[in-house]
């Protein structure tokens, strides 16, 4: 049986983060059937070609609308490419994009406004499925809402349907309802292709390692000094709900890849892999 091939564009741009280190946890439970190499897109301005089968994109920091002028033109040039490799090839290849790549794949294509918040988005929130979302494979088990991961200083809200209709995208996720709050939901998990989706919110987050980080004192002290006691509080109670960020973390990007494999390697799939 042929091994697939998954490249991971690291946009961390050289920070230590908890992201990283969860994607190739989850990378790494499918390992009997995939190899993988990590690009350092904008430290390094490494991007993957396309002799890869899979790619998933990563969050990071900073204004997805801008970057220093290398990279990410070369992620762009790297985005495009795939897609008309799809557009042309029955042998297609499957991208997943996380937070900052959400972000960045959106505006690229015009699709909707990406803006800064007026705070930062820090902690566990609920998320609401669309019905699209309902019947799409990355959310299979999923209640409506589920709990998930979100640290961001960015969002995509207003999305242009006409824009949307065109790229054939759907929206399969949107942000908690607060009837308080005069704001527009955001728009949080967008399906561009039966090939490629993507979460504004982290479903690599795991809630071991998010405990342990953030039960750490000096994080704790941290944590309460800029969002507040209840914050953390709340944080922690997710955390360590099995129903809540476990579950997430557990199905959204894993159902990604078995999906891609089953598709990509079906011989995969018979031999019992999946």
């Amino acid at each position: 049986m042929s091994r697939l091939r998954l490249a991971i564009l690291d946009l961390y741009n050289g920070i230590p983060n908890q992201g990283m280190r969860c994607i190739l946890e989850l990378v790494e439970q499918f390992a009997d059937v995939l190899d993988y190499e990590v690009f350092d897109v904008r430290a390094k301005h490494e991007v993957p070609d396309l002799s890869f089968d899979i790619y998933i994109s990563s969050g990071g920091p900073g204004d997805p609308r801008e970057g220093d002028g290398v990279w990410e033109p070369l992620w762009g040039q790297w985005f495009d490419a795939v897609r008309e490799h799809n557009a042309h090839s029955a042998n297609r290849k499957f991208i997943f994009f996380i937070c900052h790549s959400f972000q960045m794949a959106v505006h690229h294509l015009g699709m909707a406004e990406v803006t800064q918040r007026r705070s930062l988005s820090f902690g566990t929130f609920p998320m609401h499925i669309t019905q699209s979302g309902a019947a799409d494979p990355i959310f299979a088990g999923l209640p409506d809402p589920f709990t998930a991961a979100d640290f961001r200083r960015y969002q995509v809200v207003q999305p242009r349907a006409e824009r949307m209709q065109e790229l054939g995208a759907t929206i399969l996720a949107i942000e908690k309802d607060r009837p308080h709050v005069d704001l527009e939901r955001a728009t949080m998990a967008i399906r561009w292709t039966p090939e490629i989706v993507g979460t504004q919110f982290h479903p690599e987050a795991d809630a071991e390692g998010m405990l342990q980080h953030f039960s750490r004192p000096d994080i704790k002290a941290e944590v309460i000094a800029e969002h507040g006691r209840e914050k953390w509080i709340n944080l922690i109670t997710d955390l360590s709900d099995v129903s809540k960020i476990a579950r997430t973390h557990d199905t959204v990007i894993p159902s990604f890849l078995r999906r891609a494999i089953a598709v990509l390697s079906p011989e995969a799939e018979v031999a019992g892999r999946l």
